[in-house]
């Protein structure tokens, strides 16, 4: 077989049928796909313990393994599935290597949004037999959708701006050709296999053939979502749309105030949410949220004279946080494939099912710091696991928030309680209410661990916050 790729990466998200393409490419005989090889929760497929001999904790270790393994396979051109949430570590590797053969799969991102939501409430992931199809109507959430589509459109704007760059191309599949025998055929000859196929593999069924406001429980919040987004921003990708400013579907404006929150994951979201609605006498989901980045920019030109904030926490604080209600906990809320990854992969000891009646302080204690480890190694860029917005760097964060306008005020939670209300009457509310404080973090809080020892590891985890906002320790004895 002559090709002029060593292997192929298919650029997807979950729900945009990668399943199929993967399905029909395999059918080809010189190609094989190895399922999502750099998914940092399992290695090609959840019940899978090894790719061509190379095992996660190997991939772990070393991912640039496991990519010359799928290169030296004799006979056949590998490859593998890659999400915008797998390793990063490999990211730029092959972004940056001619011999990648790049196939970028794209769907409408409300189709995968509310296939994804039916999914998590089914269960059923893949379908095989269409007497055993699993129904549901679903709610649709706006916020949850922006971000959504925020986050495939920055990934694909960065797969599309750093090819251009490197004066490569892709082979772009809308999830529409994947029903097409002359585009899988199209698709196997630009990776250089002559073989051609009479049918598609049809072992895989389409879950959800409805149409989609028949799917969703209240498709009137759909559309009004939808009108005030930019349409032009949804068409599929390839584009040429402008970056998106990060996390504004997270951003919090007032109703009648002229305020906007920006803030900053793992600190006092909620606690600073209650105190705005209070302003306006709302409750918290009255602010205005969800927004993407032409409602902002109509939000703010609306509101001549606004005033923006975040709200800095303590590095430790921050980290310890996190880890109680993300990490630590086994129910709702917490990241479960993060969880169990720690688990496994990095030797950090949390009860599997949470914190039960056993649970003591000095296993507390051991397992905020196997996870300060596993965070140094994280934000280092050393691990397969993404860096997740609740434990990013906030300084990196704010760098982020440039894009759109810094916040005009940088508050420290510990300063919040007489900042936000001096902020408040600034703009016209002379009797703003007591803002709450935070919850205490369960089952033990900061200050039953700390100590000196804990505070250099935080340090040397977070050393930019340190340096950019002169932290010093959490707690002055």
């Amino acid at each position: 077989m002559s090709s002029s790729f060593d292997y192929f990466a298919v650029f997807a998200e979950m729900r945009t049928g990668s399943n199929f393409l993967e399905a029909n490419l395999n059918a080809f005989d010189g190609l094989i796909c190895h399922g999502e090889a750099f998914n940092p929760h399992f290695i090609g497929y959840p019940n899978k313990s090894e790719i061509l001999g190379v095992t996660q904790p190997m991939r772990e270790a070393d991912p640039e393994r496991l990519l010359q393994e799928i290169k030296a396979q004799p006979g056949v051109l590998g490859g593998f599935r890659y999400f915008h949430d797998h390793d990063p570590r490999v990211l730029d590797t092959m972004l940056d290597d001619p011999r990648c053969g790049k196939i970028v799969l794209t769907r409408n991102p409300l189709d995968s949004y509310v296939s994804w939501k039916i999914a998590q409430e089914t269960g059923q992931w893949k379908l095989t037999n269409v007497k055993r199809r699993k129904e549901a109507k679903v709610r649709f959430d706006a916020a949850e959708f922006a971000a959504h589509v925020e986050a495939l459109q920055d990934f694909q704007v960065t797969l599309l701006n750093r090819l251009q760059g490197l004066g490569q191309t892709a082979f772009y599949v809308a999830y529409e050709d994947l029903q097409s025998v002359e585009v899988m055929n199209g698709l196997a000859r630009w990776l250089g296999v002559p073989q051609q196929l009479e049918a598609l593999d049809e072992s895989l069924k389409r879950q959800n053939p409805a149409p989609l406001l028949s799917k969703v429980a209240n498709p009137d919040d759909v559309q009004e979502a939808l009108a005030g987004m930019d349409r032009f921003n949804l068409t599929r990708t390839p584009n040429f749309e402008p970056r998106r400013g990060p996390a504004v579907p997270g951003y919090a404006a007032g109703v009648v105030t002229p305020l906007l929150y920006l803030p900053l994951k793992g600190g006092p979201e909620p606690e600073v949410a209650r105190w705005m609605a209070g302003l306006d006498h709302v409750a918290p989901d009255g602010l205005i949220q969800g927004m993407n980045q032409k409602q902002l920019r109509q939000w703010k030109r609306g509101n001549k004279g606004f005033r923006s904030f975040t709200v800095l926490r303590h590095p430790a604080a921050r980290a310890h946080a996190v880890f109680c209600r993300r990490v630590l906990r086994a129910g709702e809320g917490s990241y479960k494939p993060v969880r169990n990854t720690l688990r496994r992969q990095f030797g950090v000891k949390i009860p599997e099912n949470g914190p039960g009646g056993g649970y003591s302080l000095p296993q507390h204690r051991e397992a905020f710091c196997g996870f300060l480890a596993f965070l140094r190694a994280n934000l280092a860029g050393q691990t397969s696991v993404r860096v997740d917005p609740e434990w990013a760097s906030q300084s990196q964060v704010l760098a982020g928030f440039a894009e759109l306008g810094s916040p005009d005020l940088l508050i420290r939670e510990e300063e919040m309680a007489e900042d936000l209300p001096a902020l408040a009457r600034k703009l016209g509310r002379l009797e703003p209410g007591e803002v709450p404080a935070a919850a205490p973090d369960v089952p033990f809080t900061l200050n039953d661990i700390y100590d000196a020892e804990l505070e250099a590891m935080v340090a040397a985890v977070y050393q930019r916050d340190y340096l950019a906002f002169g932290f010093g320790p959490w707690r002055q004895d």
